[in-house]
């Protein structure tokens, strides 16, 4: 039987190692926008369209852009920002389904931790865009909500792409957490819904600009706004 204490303390190592070198490759990304969204949504989908535009106006606006990697919204956003001014990173995970790396890549990790992967999604990232997505993207929406909430990243963009999605969800919050007092005001407006993508690009660029306003150039580009909180 395999010693357990053994397989543990080696399992650190993995872990160290899969963050250094995640680490090293994405350092000198400059500002970069994470933008999740559902696998299952091919180039037929509107949504799949609109993530490929979104990102082709972030990177012709000197961002990259971080997806998972994969199929789908991933995809159409890696898509759009290949081969423009910004990196097009993908953040891959081995799945037993659905995740296969698509092939509009300038950078490609590949994670076996889902932690590790959170991580840098986070780290490197100036905004968020959020795309009609299922538990994944459901999970990094809030969890990302929940470090600004906590403060322990600063505030940025959590762009929601499509009303129509994002509707139900979001007259819950206001119907049933905030009346309860689980959430405040102010944490409703920690979001943005959008539906074309200029807004999502201009939300981002404006915030960004606030930010980075008596930012030196050369800090600018190495070091995300929100990376001195993680």
């Amino acid at each position: 039987m395999e010693d357990l204490r053994t397989s543990e303390t080696w399992r650190i190592f993995r872990i160290q190692a899969e963050l250094v070198d995640a680490f090293e490759t994405l350092h000198d990304l400059g500002p970069a926008v994470t933008i999740f969204g559902s696998a299952r949504l091919g180039p037929n989908s509107p949504y799949y369209q609109a993530s490929e535009s979104v990102a082709r106006r972030l990177s012709s606006a000197g961002f990259s852009v971080i997806t998972g990697g994969g199929p789908g919204i991933m995809e159409g956003a890696n898509k759009g920002c290949y081969g423009g001014n910004g990196q097009s990173v993908g953040l891959n995970i081995v799945l037993p389904m659905e995740q296969s790396a698509n092939t509009y890549q300038d950078i490609t990790l590949n994670f076996r931790y889902f932690f590790a992967r959170k991580l840098m999604f986070v780290k490197y990232a100036v905004a968020y865009v959020i795309f009609p997505g299922g538990f994944g993207t459901m999970d990094e929406l809030f969890e990302a909500l929940t470090l600004v909430q906590t403060g322990k990243i600063r505030q940025f963009p959590i762009v929601l792409y499509g009303s129509d999605y994002w509707k139900g969800m979001l007259e819950w919050m206001r119907e049933k957490m905030l009346p309860t007092g689980c959430i405040g005001v102010e944490d409703i407006d920690l979001m943005s819904v959008v539906d074309n993508p200029d807004d999502a690009v201009d939300v981002i660029a404006k915030h960004y600009r606030m930010c980075t306003e008596n930012v030196p150039e050369e800090r600018r580009k190495s070091h995300p706004v929100n990376i001195d909180m993680m």
